[in-house]
């Protein structure tokens, strides 16, 4: 994601941030369903790319005590909410941020960290014009045996037509871009990292889980 770009999520979010996760809460469905399918092992690593206002870090880390967690963000206006977020959180110890671009981020010099057991991007790829890029980079990112998590946006093509087109229209206005395709990028990422794939969506194709894995 170029500059330019990264600027333009900082305008949308300069003063979204503050109310980011109250409005958001009931439209991004199944963020709580992929945190509870994250289950790392004792001592693990996890990545959140596109962590926001790190509200699914928090969630994260308390369900799961004994991980570490890591988040990136390209906008630093959200990252500002996040670092506030987590300096008042029980796990501020376990969690760190970074701004960068999720499709070219280098984990060692932002963490200290080569690779991941669990990466998860939620409702991020919609937002992303370079998705397909974020979802090979994150495949590349994971440790043996570890596993990439994927919630967003599904082909909504169980709603009524009318509820379908007026859904997508409002996400155009907050620049979000469902991705009809995600099953076959899902697919054709993973088996390019030798890797195996799962998705589903959920009810009226509202949302999409995906998962890629060793």
């Amino acid at each position: 994601m170029s500059e330019s770009a990264a600027g333009a999520m900082d305008v949308i979010y300069r003063h979204q941030r503050y109310i980011y996760d109250l409005t958001r809460r009931h439209y991004l469905l199944g963020r709580d369903q992929l945190i509870a399918d994250l289950t790392p092992p004792p001592g693990g690593s996890v990545l959140e790319i596109g962590c926001g206002t790190a509200r699914n870090l928090i969630c994260a880390a308390r369900r799961y005590p004994g991980a570490r967690f890591f988040g990136v963000d390209v906008s630093e206006e959200m990252l500002k909410t996040a670092r506030s977020s987590i300096a008042r959180s029980h796990a501020r110890n376990r969690i760190q941020v970074a701004q960068a671009d999720a499709t070219a981020f280098c984990p060692e010099t932002l963490f200290a960290q080569s690779s991941f057991d669990r990466i998860f991007i939620s409702y991020a790829l919609s937002m992303i014009p370079a998705w397909e890029a974020v979802l090979d980079q994150a495949a590349g990112k994971l440790a043996p045996k570890g596993t990439l998590h994927v919630v967003d946006f599904g082909t909504m093509d169980g709603m009524p037509g009318f509820a379908r087109h007026t859904m997508l229209a409002w996400l155009t206005h907050f620049s979000v871009t469902p991705h009809p395709n995600l099953q076959a990028v899902v697919r054709s990422v993973a088996e390019r990292h030798g890797l195996r794939s799962a998705f589903h969506q959920g009810r009226f194709g509202y949302a999409a889980l995906a998962k890629i894995g060793h």
